[in-house]
């Protein structure tokens, strides 16, 4: 599960720099859950040339993401914008018990909206 997971993110991001059969077999293999054989038989080529096909492709999103590690910086900071969310919700909470600053509240509030706005682009 966790290999699917890590070619699905790594497709997302360099998907687009893979040759156009590399791409339609990772999907059918990942997205499609079909087996070697099923995806050798519908192109009409040898399951050993569909696995060579895919493993080529993984082996280069995998160095694509060492060199330029662009999956991991973007989990980062999706974290550190759901922390943000998580903290700005904090203090508008803290700050409905304590006091009640409309100054603080405000703030707080553009903060999350910054936080969500940047997650969902």
């Amino acid at each position: 599960m966790a290999k699917n997971y890590e070619m699905a993110v790594l497709m997302d991001f360099y998907g687009e720099m893979l040759t156009e059969k590399q791409r339609a077999f990772l999907d059918y293999y990942y997205n499609d859950d079909l087996s070697l054989s099923e995806i050798a038989e519908n192109e009409g080529i040898t399951r050993q040339g569909v696995r060579d096909t895919i493993k080529r492709a993984e082996a280069q999103m995998i160095e694509m993401e060492e060199r330029l590690g662009i999956a991991k910086r973007f989990s980062e900071m999706s974290e550190g914008l759901n922390d943000i969310i998580n903290y700005s919700n904090k203090i508008t909470e803290y700050n409905l018990r304590h006091g009640l600053s409309k100054e603080i509240n405000d703030m707080s509030l553009y903060i999350k909206s910054t936080a969500m706005t940047l997650l969902e682009s």
